[in-house]
C-alpha cells in the first residue's frame, strides 16, 4: 500500500512509523494515563485496515485522523490531546515552506498529487512544471491574500470548489467562443504582427491554429472554434486555382472548355483542403502553451451555420475531411495509428444529415465509424437545441459549447441580434452537494438550510471572480481582447462591459447528484420516488442564480462540472469528515453532475431520456454519454443511439476503447488490475505496466484524456458498466 505524503509525493506505507508517533504522544503523558503496549499494537492495526479498506491511496492528514480517532476511542484522552498538540505545532512550522516543499518535489518529479491532476498534461517536461510552479505560488497567494478564509477553508475542505485557484491571482477567465470569422475576415495580429484577410483555405487553416495557441496561452479553459468560419475560404482558393488551371491551359494551346477545367480544379481544391485539415490536426496535437499542454480546442461542425448552398457544400467537404483524417489517427513514437486527444470535435444532427434520404448522411455515417473507432465526433441535437436555447426574442438557437461543455445562455445584442462567438465564462466554483446532504444527516429541513448556506457560499466565491476581472484592460490579452478572438476594444480600455447583461456567464457548478439523493432518499435519483426530490435540488439552484443575476446584472448560470482530479478529493475530504458510508462514500470518487452512476445498469437510451431533463435544467453546460463496447462491426447501433440523441437531448457522447501497447504491438483494450494496494494499467497481452510505454484513450470528463490519472477517477473508469 501506498501513502501521500504532505507534499505530494507517493512513498510506501509503513505501518511502524504510526506505532513509534502512537508510542511518543503515549510516552508523553503521566505512567497513570498511559496505554498498554497491546493497545498501542490494536490501535495501530486499526489505522491499518481502515487504511486498506479506502481503496486507494491515504495521505498522511488521513492517517493521523484515524490515529487521533482509534486514540480516543480507547478512552486514552490525555494520549490523544497530546498527539493533537504535537500535529499543530508541526502544521505551524510547515505553513512557512509548504509552497517551497511542494515547488521542489515538483522539480524532482516525484509530486504524486500533481502527476494524477491532469491527464493530458506531462509533469516530467520543463515547461508544464514551469507552470505548476508557478500555480504553485499563485495559489499560495490566493490563498492567503486574495480570497476571504472562509472560502478557502470551504475549498480545502471539499465543501466547494474554487476551480484553478492557480490561475486565480492572474486576470484570467475560464472558457472562449473564438470569433473566427472576425479575426479571419477582418484580419488580427499576432504577437505585434498583422494577419491579414488570407489567400487560401490552407493559409486560413494556418492562421486559425496560430489562433488557438494565443487564446489558450491567455485564459485556462477550453475554446471552440468553428469549420464554418473556414468554409468562405474554400472558394477563395477554388477561385485561385481555377485562375492557375486556365492559365496552364493558355500556356499549354489548349481550349479551357468548361469540362476539362473543373474536375481539375475540383481535384486540385480537394487536395487542398486535405493539406489545411491536416494542418489542424497536427498543429493541434503538436502545439504546446504556455501552460504545457495541448490547447483543449473543439472543432464545431455545423452545416446549418452556411450562409448559402454553395457555402454549405464546401462546408461538407471540410467535415468530411475532418472526420476521416480524425478516423485515420495519429501516428504515436512506434508509427502506429492512435487516437489523439485533440481537437475535440462535435457534430450537429440536423434535418439534411439525420435521415437516410438526407442530402447529407454520407457525412453521419462516416462520423458514425469515426465515434466507433475514435471516440469522437461527440453529437449535438440542433432539434432540441432550437427548442431549449431560446433567447429573449423567442427565438431558439443552435451552437456550440466552449471547450468540452460550458454553454453560453441566449444572448441578443444592443441590435436585436443573437451573438454568440466573441463571448466567454469568467470562471467556476462547485457546490459539494454530497456533503450537504452528509452534513444534514439525512433530515430534510435541515438539508435545505445548509443548502441555502452554502449557495451563498458560492455565490461570494463567484463575486470573487468576477471582482478579480473587473477593471482589466485589454492590454492582458491583446489577441483576445483587442484583436478580434473575444472583442476589438481599444488599448487600455478595460474589459468591464463585457462582464456584464449576459454578455459572458459566470457558472455554479455542481456535482455528486446521485450521492446526495442515495443519502437523503435511499435511492437512485433514477428511482421514480427519488428523481422529485433530485429535480428540486436543480430547480433551487437555478432559481439562485436567476436572483444573483438580476441583483447584480451578471448571468450566473448553472453548470455540470466536469470532474477530473476533484472526482478524487471530494471523496477524499467525504470520506475524512463523515467516514465510509456504503454506496454514497465508499468510492475513490463521486459522480460527476447529474449523471447516472457509473455502476448503474440502465439501457443506454433510457439513460439518456432520462439525463436530459437535467440537461435543460443546466443550461450553463452539461454533457451525457452512454458507454459502449466496441462497436465498429456493428455501425447501424451507432446510427440509432445518434438518431435518438437527435430526438431526445441537446449534447451526447459515445464512449469507446481505443488503446495501444508499445511493448508488444496490442491494440485491444487495456485493463485497470490493482497491484499492491494501486489501481494501474496492463496490458492483457504482454503484462506492460510502464505508462509511458503505452496509448490509452478514455473520456473522462468531456475531453479525451490519457493513463495519467488519479486513483478515483482510475476506479471510476474501472467500474463503469456498458449500457449498449
Amino acid at each position: 500500500m501506498k501513502i501521500i505524503k504532505r507534499n505530494g509525493a507517493e512513498e510506501n506505507f509503513d505501518e511502524k512509523k504510526i506505532a513509534i508517533a502512537i508510542t511518543k504522544a503515549n510516552e508523553s503523558v503521566a505512567d497513570a494515563d498511559r496505554m498498554t503496549d497491546l493497545q498501542i499494537r490494536r490501535i495501530t492495526e486499526s489505522v491499518v485496515i481502515s487504511c486498506e479498506a479506502l481503496g486507494r491511496a491515504p495521505s498522511v492528514e488521513e492517517i493521523q485522523d484515524l490515529v487521533e480517532k482509534k486514540i480516543m476511542a480507547h478512552g486514552a484522552f490525555e494520549v490523544a490531546k497530546n498527539y493533537i498538540t504535537y500535529r499543530y505545532t508541526r502544521s505551524l512550522v510547515r505553513k512557512s515552506n509548504t509552497t517551497d516543499d511542494k515547488i521542489l518535489s515538483l522539480i524532482e518529479c516525484n509530486n504524486e498529487e500533481v502527476k494524477q491532476e491532469n491527464s493530458n498534461k506531462n509533469p516530467v517536461v520543463n515547461s508544464t512544471q514551469r507552470d505548476y510552479m508557478a500555480g504553485e505560488v499563485s495559489r499560495d497567494i490566493t490563498n492567503r491574500i486574495l480570497l476571504p478564509k472562509d472560502i478557502v477553508d470551504a475549498h480545502n475542505e471539499g465543501i466547494i470548489h474554487f476551480h484553478d485557484s492557480d490561475y486565480f491571482a492572474q486576470h484570467m477567465h475560464n472558457c472562449d467562443l473564438v470569433n473566427l470569422e472576425d479575426m479571419l475576415q477582418n484580419g488580427t495580429v499576432i504577437t505585434g504582427t498583422l494577419i491579414e484577410r488570407p489567400h487560401s483555405f490552407s493559409t486560413a487553416c494556418n492562421i486559425a491554429t496560430q489562433i488557438i495557441a494565443q487564446v489558450a496561452s491567455n485564459q485556462y479553459g477550453g475554446q471552440s472554434i468553428s469549420l464554418t468560419h473556414l468554409a468562405p475560404f474554400v472558394q477563395v482558393s477554388r477561385d485561385k486555382i481555377r485562375a492557375a488551371v486556365i492559365a496552364e491551359f493558355k500556356a499549354l494551346g489548349i481550349d479551357p472548355v468548361e469540362e476539362k477545367i473543373k474536375p481539375i480544379v475540383e481535384k486540385r481544391l480537394r487536395d487542398e483542403i486535405n493539406r489545411g485539415v491536416q494542418t489542424i490536426q497536427y498543429q493541434v496535437v503538436t502545439l504546446l502553451t504556455t501552460n504545457g499542454q495541448a490547447p483543449f480546442v473543439t472543432v464545431f461542425m455545423y452545416l446549418g451555420e452556411a450562409k448559402n448552398e454553395q457555402e454549405k457544400n464546401d462546408l461538407a467537404m471540410i467535415i468530411e475531411e475532418v472526420l476521416l483524417q480524425r478516423y485515420q489517427g495519429v501516428k504515436n513514437e512506434k508509427g502506429i495509428w492512435v487516437t489523439p486527444a485533440f481537437p475535440k470535435l462535435i457534430y450537429v444532427l440536423e434535418e439534411d444529415n439525420i435521415h437516410e434520404d438526407s442530402k447529407y448522411w454520407y457525412l453521419t455515417e462516416i462520423a458514425a465509424k469515426c465515434t466507433a473507432k475514435r471516440m469522437v465526433p461527440d453529437y449535438i441535437s440542433e432539434k432540441k437545441m432550437l427548442e431549449l436555447k431560446v433567447d429573449k426574442n423567442g427565438e431558439g438557437h443552435c451552437y456550440t459549447c466552449m471547450g468540452c461543455r460550458s454553454f453560453l445562455t441566449p444572448y441578443v445584442d444592443e441590435n436585436g441580434q443573437p451573438k454568440y462567438y466573441g463571448r466567454f465564462n469568467q470562471g467556476v466554483v462547485t457546490i459539494n452537494l454530497v456533503d450537504i446532504a452528509l452534513s444534514s444527516g439525512g433530515d430534510k429541513e435541515k438539508f435545505w438550510r445548509i443548502f441555502d448556506e452554502r449557495l451563498e457560499l458560492c455565490h461570494r466565491a463567484l463575486l470573487c471572480r468576477h471582482e478579480r476581472l473587473k477593471g482589466t484592460l485589454s492590454d492582458a490579452a491583446p489577441i483576445l481582447w483587442q484583436y478580434g478572438a473575444l472583442a476589438r476594444l481599444k488599448k487600455g480600455e478595460p474589459i468591464d462591459k463585457l462582464l456584464y447583461g449576459g454578455y459572458s456567464t459566470i457558472s455554479l457548478g455542481y456535482a455528486g447528484l446521485y450521492e446526495c439523493v442515495k443519502y437523503m432518499t435511499g435511492k437512485s435519483h433514477t428511482d421514480p420516488e427519488a428523481t422529485p426530490f433530485a429535480l428540486e435540488i436543480m430547480d433551487r439552484m437555478n432559481a439562485a442564480c436567476r436572483g444573483w443575476k438580476a441583483a447584480h446584472n451578471i448571468d450566473f448560470s448553472l453548470y455540470g462540472t466536469p470532474l477530473e482530479s476533484t472526482t478524487y478529493k471530494f471523496a477524499k475530504c467525504l470520506q475524512r469528515r463523515f467516514g465510509i458510508i456504503p454506496g454514497v462514500t465508499d468510492k475513490g470518487y463521486i459522480t460527476n453532475s447529474y449523471h447516472v452512476h457509473v455502476t448503474e445498469e440502465i439501457d443506454a437510451f433510457e439513460k439518456l431520456l432520462f439525463e436530459a431533463q437535467f440537461q435543460h435544467l443546466s443550461p450553463g453546460g452539461a454533457i451525457s454519454y452512454v458507454e459502449v463496447p466496441d462497436m465498429q462491426q456493428n455501425i447501424p447501433a451507432v446510427l440509432e443511439v445518434m438518431k435518438f440523441i437527435y430526438d431526445n437531448i441537446i449534447y451526447a457522447e459515445l464512449n469507446t476503447k481505443s488503446d495501444y501497447c508499445q511493448e508488444c504491438g496490442f491494440d485491444g483494450e487495456i485493463e485497470i488490475v490493482e497491484e499492491n494496494g494501486k489501481l494501474i494499467w496492463k496490458c492483457p497481452n504482454c503484462g506492460n505496466t510502464d505508462q509511458d510505454k503505452m496509448n490509452v484513450a478514455r473520456r473522462t470528463c468531456g475531453y479525451i484524456g490519457t493513463q495519467y490519472w488519479n486513483q478515483g477517477r482510475t476506479q471510476e473508469i474501472k467500474e463503469r458498466v456498458l449500457h449498449l
